[in-house]
């Protein structure tokens, strides 16, 4: 809030805040699809299915990929709209939402990755990489990038930052199933 403040004042705020509740209608369907699965995963890891195992991880990846693309293309045709449906009485406010719309659109291409390999880890019963993915995706990664992106950005570094967090957790959470492969046989 104090980095909004700095730099776009209380449109900042505002826009912000539409930002937010507006991203977690598209976020919520890759903590469900990530919640949904993760019982499929754990019994097919405590059954010791690993082609199975195997097999939904991949698939996984693609319906991830596919439905992140398809949501950087809703998000980027109803940028506009969702900004006047919310904003729109205050037409700099509503251009300042529209643009943080469309620059957060693209955090949708590494949010599914990050949330469902720290829900993936869980289902392993690895909680504790789940958690260091989860942990470092909503605290450390956000929070370094909202200080170091506005100092190159400026306010657009903040509507960035979403991105930036996502994309490292996102690569981070790769790195993780790679190292972890043998281990759990997938």
């Amino acid at each position: 809030n104090m980095q909004l403040l700095r730099y776009a004042g209380e449109n900042g705020l505002a826009a912000y805040g539409v930002l937010m509740y507006v991203s977690f209608v598209f976020i919520s369907l890759f903590i469900g699809y990530a919640i949904g699965t993760a019982p499929v995963f754990g019994f097919h890891y405590g059954a010791q299915n690993h082609r199975e195992l195997r097999s939904l991880l991949k698939k996984s990846f693609v319906i991830i990929g596919i439905t992140s693309v398809v949501m950087l293309v809703l998000s980027l045709i109803l940028a506009r709209p969702l900004a006047k449906i919310f904003v729109g009485y205050d037409e700099p406010l509503c251009d300042l939402t529209e643009r943080a719309f469309v620059i957060n659109a693209f955090s949708l291409l590494f949010v599914g990755v990050a949330i469902f390999s720290s829900s993936f880890f869980t289902a392993l019963s690895d909680g504790v990489t789940s958690a260091v993915i989860a942990f470092l995706r909503t605290l450390v990664f956000q929070v370094a990038a909202v200080m170091l992106l506005p100092l190159i950005f400026d306010v657009d570094g903040i509507w960035a930052s979403v991105i930036a967090a996502e994309l490292a957790a996102s690569v981070l959470g790769i790195l993780f199933i790679a190292l972890k492969r043998k281990k759990y046989g997938y």
